[in-house]
């Protein structure tokens, strides 16, 4: 009898569910027993011993469906060894219902802040396999994170579609993209939807780079400028500043502002005579079906998580290096963030074929 406890924590996306099935399925067909405990809502339902016993019927049918067949939440690393409202301590809470289970391991889905919480309870002793969850693609250890390529599908359908209003108008579009501390969500779909500058976190930007570039469209009979941001986009000067001036200034960022796309729109209205127009996807990104990129990736991942846990081996994040699924210890990678490059072989593809990207 092998008996597993799943849970997915953090922001949805496509796949969460196709990768479950994938592991699943990869232990229901090499086990004579398998008990499966799902926990409601992420972290929540493991610290308060919400759950409940899944069934193979629960896995069918769900490899194309979007969000999370277990719900999920937002549980933030710095307060796991904080006492709830009432005073219990969560840490302990949750490895209370772990072995009030007597599970045999906990797989784990979500993105770095939930890695993290999960890096922590193997330091407390339980048999832990994370798979690594985001649409950002910023977990330090795998090339790709499910869930990723249908945001970046999603992302770029929306800049093909301003293309032609944008070129029927003459006007400069901003279509802004997830994506608050890494731009690779930004960076491939910017590139994949024809996009003429891509402003991301890593290459802060000068506006009068931008103007620049969107005055050269116009010289040449471009007639319109589409920009792909990122929601966390931030200026040259924004960047000199120390992290308690900037919180200071994004506080008053956002009285005036909704977002990152309104403050750069307001700046290039000062400086060009041009119609600026905002379009925001949103959580649409997160949304929907997974692509089949995701449907294999994950079924990947999920299978190659089952053969750790038949082999017993724990403690690792599951990834994919040059195309092969890896195991990666999960004390090397939590905490770790994948950052774009500023010498990034994509930018400086990018670059070439005269996308700007502000600096």
């Amino acid at each position: 009898m092998k008996r597993i406890g799943l849970l997915t924590s953090g922001g949805d996306c496509q796949a969460l569910n196709a990768t479950m099935r994938g592991v699943v399925k990869g232990l229901s067909n090499n086990l004579e027993e398998l008990e499966v405990y799902g926990f409601d809502d992420g972290y929540k339902g493991l610290i308060y011993g919400n759950y409940r016993m899944l069934s193979s019927k629960d896995f069918s049918g769900i490899l194309t469906r979007g969000g999370t067949i277990l719900g999920t939440s937002r549980q933030p690393f710095k307060l796991m060894r904080v006492p709830d409202e009432k005073g219990l301590d969560k840490v302990e809470a949750m490895k209370q219902t772990y072995h009030k289970l007597r599970l045999d391991c906990l797989v784990i889905l979500g993105g770095n802040g939930t890695q993290k919480t999960a890096n922590l309870l193997r330091e407390e002793g339980l048999n832990i396999i994370h798979l690594p969850k985001t649409i950002d693609n910023d977990i330090w250890g795998t090339d790709m994170t499910f869930g990723f390529q249908s945001a970046v599908n999603i992302a770029t359908d929306a800049i093909d579609c301003i293309h032609t209003t944008a070129a029927s108008h003459s006007r400069v579009f901003i279509v802004e993209v997830m994506g608050h501390k890494v731009g690779w969500l930004t960076l491939h779909a910017g590139i994949a939807g024809g996009a003429d500058i891509i402003l991301i976190p890593e290459i802060p930007y000068d506006i009068d780079k931008v103007v620049e570039a969107i005055n050269r469209r116009n010289k040449a009979g471009k007639g319109f400028t589409i920009l792909a941001v990122a929601e966390g986009a931030v200026s040259k000067a924004d960047a000199k500043l120390t992290k308690k001036e900037f919180k200071k200034k994004q506080e008053e960022y956002r009285k005036q502002y909704p977002s990152v796309a309104y403050q750069l729109a307001s700046q290039l209205e000062n400086k060009l005579d041009l119609d600026i127009r905002i379009t925001i996807p949103g959580h649409m990104q997160r949304g929907g079906s997974p692509c089949p990129y995701d449907r294999v990736l994950s079924t990947r991942l999920g299978s190659e998580a089952a053969k750790l846990i038949l082999e017993e081996d724990y403690g690792y994040m599951v990834g994919i290096i040059n195309g092969k699924v890896k195991k990666v210890p999960l004390g090397e990678c939590a905490g770790k963030l994948k950052m774009v490059s500023p010498t990034d072989q994509l930018v400086e593809d990018a670059k070439r074929i005269g996308i700007s990207f502000g600096d």
